[in-house]
């Protein structure tokens, strides 16, 4: 649905300055967005990489171990169906590290490999167990207390305090991840009582 409705924009734009004589805007928007698009993307490669470097320093130095061995009565919480030393929950607790500290680019690697592993111990193979749903909504959700792409962004284009977002970004977030684990909570619940 979303595609149309950019299709429209973009189709209305178009029509809109042909109708007004001014097509050459149409270009000219289109060549200096790509130019914005290609600057900002080379400028998160920079921010992305060292943040996965830290990524990599804390699993090497068993911070992620320790992360792991903090949530996971939380985890075991909201993923009792699935065993604690299952490679599912490794990659649950990977995939909400990045999640946490605002890395949504490595976040994604580690969630692709939570749901293979979580499909493996799902009995019905066409249907998504629980716990997928759980994590699907969690990591929809997931609090970031580290906004750093966002962070970097405003690095980049200049804000005089990039920082200031932290605090609004982390209630926020806050109240995502609880509204997502009460909707797959209330959700499951009516489902189940419907059939």
């Amino acid at each position: 649905m979303v595609n149309y409705v950019w299709l429209f924009m973009m189709v209305f734009g178009i029509l809109v300055a042909g109708f007004q004589g001014n097509i050459e805007v149409v270009t000219k928007a289109a060549l200096d967005g790509a130019q914005v698009a290609v600057k900002t993307s080379l400028s998160l490669i920079a921010i992305i990489t060292f943040w996965l470097g830290i990524m990599k320093l804390a699993e090497a130095a068993g911070l992620v171990r320790a992360l792991a061995k903090l949530v996971r009565p939380i985890t075991a919480f909201l993923f009792p169906s699935v065993p604690k030393d299952h490679p599912a929950m490794g990659a649950i607790v990977m995939n909400l590290s990045a999640n946490i500290l605002g890395l949504g680019n490595a976040a994604t690697p580690m969630g692709l490999i939570a749901m293979q592993e979580l499909q493996k111990l799902n009995p019905k193979k066409d249907t998504a167990s629980d716990a997928m749903c759980t994590f699907l909504a969690i990591n929809t959700g997931c609090i970031t207390l580290i906004p750093t792409t966002i962070i970097g962004i405003r690095v980049l284009y200049g804000s005089q305090n990039p920082t200031e977002i932290v605090g609004t970004t982390v209630f926020a977030t806050c109240c995502g991840m609880l509204v997502a684990i009460l909707a797959d909570r209330l959700l499951r619940s009516l489902y189940r009582n419907r059939w």
